[in-house]
């Protein structure tokens, strides 16, 4: 009966905090700023989009080790892939405990996916497994961590015969993580 000023004001406050707090949930579960202005907009599968499954008709790799989960654009000789950092990954409980960073071997590796995506999608021959034969100018320049969306993207610079060589370039939210240039051979599955 009768509260008063203050105790209606606070009652207040207290309502507008309820009001606001289904929007501080969602904003929780929203990609940080920097992440959602790096990221690249959804594509047309024109663009050569791909998801798991097309990924996997091409790749012989399965989980743990397919280290793509999407491929967001091919145009010509440049493919860009997606790869979801994630704590659930297996190698996260050796390296490190406590400070979990993805290996450098793994980025050199998901590039070497990527790059073996483009290459067999240009010729379309069945039955074609890339081999991953040497990495060189290999470069780690910041450490990938859970939560990290790696972005690859891969430039093709030659191919000749079953031989093809191309630039890679990982980054996280527009920076570079790290850089290889790639050799693969395709060989008959």
């Amino acid at each position: 009966m009768r509260p008063g000023h203050a105790a209606n004001a606070e009652l207040v406050k207290k309502i507008i905090e309820q009001i606001k707090k289904p929007a501080r949930a969602q904003q929780t579960f929203a990609p940080p700023p920097s992440a959602a202005k790096d990221a690249p907009t959804p594509v047309a599968e024109a663009d050569g989009a791909m998801d798991i499954e097309a990924i996997m008709k091409i790749l012989p790799h399965r989980p743990p080790f397919l280290l793509v989960d999407r491929i967001a654009k091919i145009d010509g000789n440049i493919i860009i892939g997606v790869k979801n950092v994630t704590m659930n990954e297996p190698h996260f409980a050796g390296h490190f405990p406590g400070h979990p960073i993805m290996p450098g071997v793994l980025q050199l590796e998901a590039m070497a996916q990527v790059a073996g995506i483009l290459l067999l999608k240009r010729i379309e021959q069945a039955n074609q497994i890339a081999y991953f034969m040497s990495a060189e100018d290999v470069k780690w320049r910041k450490p990938v961590v859970p939560g990290d969306v790696l972005f690859i993207e891969i430039e093709m610079t030659k191919v000749r015969g079953r031989l093809g060589k191309a630039k890679g370039i990982c980054k996280v939210a527009g920076e570079i993580v790290s850089e290889a240039e790639v050799t693969f051979m395709l060989r008959d599955a």
